[in-house]
């Protein structure tokens, strides 16, 4: 009876596991909510994708919100490729990421993000601005930049218009940010956050295409650890 009992807990505990996953569908337009962006499904380096480019250069970001969906804490995988745009200024890097605790008026929300040109730039100072952390609307990344240089961006290896592995964990008002496939056993963060400027909240989760981007995603994984 006992092993009986064990195994069903085992199962149980499983079960409850693999539900907070969801594999969400980026390339099935009806599971997501365009905000000022052109989207549609295409192949992109051999694999399909859903490409993603702002609608309208002002406000210049394109988001695509998963529907029916709220986040608080857990773990966001995703793969982007990002790249400037035809005709985009020469101030365009490729930037794309992930928004997530985005609040219901839309314009409250955390943003993590790449500049994907500035991985390999023959600059030290563009490549320690390859990775951004943002919140709307109170703290952009020039903001952050000027109070607190060097504390919410950091160096990544990436190349523009390839694919690239991010991975964003949030708990609380802390986030990490992982690029690339991980590496040994106890792969590292390339960005600590420590104070997400809008607090411990829940919200909406979108892919994130910034100013004069070309933008692909594929493979959104989201695991809701909920108020864990």
């Amino acid at each position: 009876m006992k092993t009986v009992i064990r195994e069903l807990l085992v199962f149980l505990t499983l079960a409850c596991s693999s539900s907070l996953a969801q594999q969400i569908a980026v390339t099935n337009p009806s599971s997501l909510e365009l905000k000022n962006a052109l989207a549609e499904v295409t192949s992109y380096r051999g694999a399909q994708a859903l490409k993603l480019m702002e609608k309208e250069a002002d406000p210049g970001s394109a988001f695509a919100i998963v529907k029916n969906l709220t986040f608080r804490n857990g773990t966001i995988d995703v793969d982007v490729s990002g790249a400037p745009a035809k005709g985009a200024p020469e101030s365009a890097r490729g930037f794309i990421g992930v928004v997530f605790r985005m609040q219901a008026d839309g314009s409250h929300f955390e943003n993590i993000y790449v500049r994907p040109t500035n991985g390999r730039a023959d600059d030290q100072l563009r490549r320690n601005h390859s990775t951004q952390y943002a919140s709307a609307p109170d703290w952009p990344w020039e903001r952050l930049r000027e109070e607190s240089p060097g504390v919410y961006e950091s160096y990544a290896d990436m190349v523009a218009g390839e694919w690239t592995h991010l991975r964003i964990v949030i708990k609380g008002t802390n986030a990490s940010l992982y690029v690339g496939n991980p590496i040994g056993d106890k792969p590292q963060p390339c960005l600590i956050v420590h104070d997400l400027k809008l607090g411990d909240k829940e919200g909406a989760v979108a892919l994130w295409s910034g100013p004069g981007t070309e933008g692909y995603f594929r493979n959104l994984k989201i695991t809701d650890e909920g108020g864990k």
